[in-house]
């Protein structure tokens, strides 16, 4: 099942101006709030998405939940998501974050002092990021992490097969959307809507080729500990954590 959402709703109407330019840069309709519905919801303090069969809004924030703990006790540079890209001391390597999602790695990257470019596709999840970053501009402890964080909206596979030689990166970071659980209780209820907006991965092997051509040093691909190779590809070497496996493809 997908959800369609291209509608944006203001919970007042002193938002109405901002919320016309979020709605022509994201090609969405502006209507009235309709609980019975998912929509896009600009409110006073940020822009979510409701959906009535998720439960509460979803939404993006850098400067706390996850994104914070994560920030605070994630492990630093020692982590097997640091290691995965090849952080070393005194070394920073810029990452084109090719499948950005909501945004978890990309700022875990960041917050480690990598230059990080994000490629989010579609329009909800890039207007949410859009979002996040702005307010965590903000945030005094997010500022600088989020200063090296740049957002492209647009498809990935055009993006890497049109890099200029100067924009490519030392790095590749591709999280395709896992298969969907048969039990949706089992899935946070991100993952549902993001599962539900995206739908799964069809162009994996000219993701992958695109990205190893447009890497300078490695294309590193997130997948579930046991899962196939991502298009079929072994990779040169994988690093494994409690449930997570990054394989690392090189030259």
């Amino acid at each position: 099942m997908t959800i369609q959402i291209n509608t944006l709703a203001v919970t007042d109407p002193a938002l109405d101006d901002k919320a016309a330019f979020i709605a022509d840069q994201y090609q969405l309709e502006l209507t009235p709030l309709d609980a019975n519905r998912p929509q896009l919801v600009l409110t006073d303090l940020r822009l979510e998405i409701r959906a009535p069969q998720l439960g509460g809004p979803i939404f993006i924030d850098f400067a706390a939940g996850k994104n914070q703990h994560r920030r605070q006790f994630g492990g630093g540079r020692g982590q097997p998501l640091a290691k995965a890209v090849g952080l070393k001391q005194g070394l920073n390597p810029h990452i084109i974050d090719a499948t950005a999602g909501f945004g978890r790695d990309a700022f875990v990257f960041a917050s480690l002092g990598c230059r990080v470019t994000m490629i989010e596709q579609h329009p909800l999840v890039a207007a949410l990021l859009e979002d996040a970053l702005k307010r965590g501009q903000s945030a005094a402890e997010t500022a600088q992490i989020i200063s090296r964080m740049q957002l492209h909206h647009g498809n990935a596979m055009n993006y890497l097969a049109t890099l200029n030689e100067t924009d490519r990166a030392d790095v590749v970071y591709l999280d395709p959307m896992y298969p969907a659980r048969e039990k949706s209780a089992l899935v946070k209820k991100e993952m549902q809507l993001l599962h539900q907006l995206v739908g799964p991965d069809n162009n994996s092997e000219d993701l992958l080729n695109l990205a190893r051509r447009a890497a300078l040093k490695r294309v590193t691909v997130k997948r579930p500990k046991g899962a196939e190779y991502f298009a079929g590809q072994k990779p040169h070497v994988s690093i494994e954590s409690k449930n997570t496996r990054y394989d690392i493809y090189t030259g």
